[in-house]
């Protein structure tokens, strides 16, 4: 019996506790996300009908699609019906995308759900995801060979995903910010730097004392400042041509303002009331206004708090420069992942039906209120049993459930068999 009751004890040291609690609360987390990715997509119809879906749950197929031809992505209910025995690679979700399932891409498979498709859809973008691979590195996810424990953050621009240590910033706590604009795109997207500099909540490397991005304005000339403490005119063939007409009365009153930086919300909008932030300027343009001011450009990602995109100017000339950079969509508050995740949630909640009420609603009256009196003893009892467990922190076993409901069923009979009936 000692060698028996060693050996459990070296099992118990070897095996990981999980407590009731901790696995309640991983389910429901667990719940949520599921709800949040794929509650705003339709399971069962191909989303091609809609033509290129603003943001829907996509997935690429390893099976039909192997890396070295041609990328595809197919909707959610595709995924259930067309290829629910492939290998299927999750894309989270991705903007402006049509369904491909069964079309050119696809040499020996017809989609069941809509299979009058065009032979390629045009408006799609593609990248190494629809293969499986990530980041810069380009390594799968979760990669079996990588053994530092990183978090994968999604590019708001590109859409491509990133280890966190991969950025050139140390990411801030996930609940710091909201979206992520990684390096390519920040130098695709040149303007960003000069919201950064007011908006942006970014952390630098260890080595580095940090990143001051709101610096003082200069008189002559608008430069930028690089890492190398090198000047940089790079950014201004991103800038509209009104806004490096800079207007020196607007930069000597800028010029004369503290200068603010902080990552939280209230903050945030006393930085914009300091620096004017709002579309009462001369010449109308936002951008122009922080273009005033010399701001700092850095080689890394940058990380940006909930509704930044709402302080991108929208005067025609930025708009003319968002379609030129092929980035419209951050003037849209309703492109962000977060508004589809609540959009999921929304409708997943309005969808979800009380099994205990449609039981109900075939029963007579009688029955109803039979149900209803086991259903609650069951649901008192089985609370009371498990907060047992709850509150020692111990593991439920499945022969505890087994001899909970042997326990209940032997009460139910016991109160059955010593009920007495009355004739009138």
């Amino acid at each position: 019996m000692a060698g028996v009751g060693g050996h459990a004890g070296r099992q118990s040291e070897l095996e990981p506790v999980v407590s009731l609690v901790d696995v309640l609360e991983e389910d429901e987390e667990l719940e949520n996300e599921a709800c949040a990715v794929l509650g705003g997509s339709d399971s069962e119809k191909c989303s091609y009908s809609q033509g290129s879906v603003k943001r829907q749950a996509l997935y690429a197929c390893s099976t039909c699609t192997p890396e070295g031809g041609e990328p595809a992505g197919i909707c959610l209910a595709c995924s259930y019906e067309c290829h629910g025995s492939h290998k299927l690679f999750e894309l989270y979700t991705k903007r402006n995308f049509r369904c491909d399932c069964g079309n050119s891409k696809f040499k020996n498979l017809e989609c069941k759900l809509f299979p009058d498709k065009a032979k390629i859809n045009f408006g799609n973008k593609y990248n190494d995801n629809f293969f499986g691979l990530y980041c810069i590195c380009k390594r799968p996810y979760p990669d079996p060979e990588d053994e530092v424990p990183d978090e994968m953050i999604q590019c708001v621009v590109c859409e491509d995903w990133f280890h966190g240590r991969h950025l050139g910033a140390i990411p801030p706590e996930s609940g710091d910010f909201q979206e992520m604009v990684c390096q390519a795109c920040m130098k695709h997207c040149s303007f960003l730097w000069a919201y950064a500099a007011q908006l942006a909540v970014t952390k630098i490397s260890a080595e580095d004392d940090g990143l001051v991005l709101n610096v003082d304005g200069i008189d002559d000339q608008e430069v930028v400042q690089t890492e190398n403490g090198d000047q940089d005119n790079t950014l201004k063939e991103d800038i509209p041509e009104h806004a490096k007409d800079t207007d020196k009365e607007v930069k000597a009153q800028q010029n004369n303002e503290p200068c603010t930086s902080s990552s939280s919300e209230s903050d945030l909008q006393t930085a914009f009331k300091n620096q004017n932030f709002n579309t009462e300027s001369q010449s109308g343009c936002k951008l122009q206004e922080l273009k005033a001011k010399q701001f700092v450009k850095k080689d890394t990602a940058t990380y940006w708090p909930l509704n930044w995109r709402s302080k991108l100017c929208t005067c025609q000339d930025c708009m003319n420069m968002y379609g030129d950079l092929d980035v419209l969509f951050l003037t849209d508050e309703c492109d962000t992942v977060l508004a589809y995740e609540n959009k999921g949630k929304t409708e997943q909640a309005t969808e979800r039906r009380d099994p205990l009420m449609d039981t109900l609603s075939s029963m007579n009256r009688v029955q109803q209120v039979e149900l209803i009196c086991e259903y609650n003893d069951l649901k008192t009892e089985l609370k009371d049993y498990l907060k047992r467990f709850a509150d020692e922190g111990t593991v439920v076993k499945r022969e505890d459930i087994q001899q909970f409901f042997e326990e209940f069923q032997s009460k139910k009979r016991r109160r059955v068999d010593g009920m007495q009936y009355y004739c009138s």
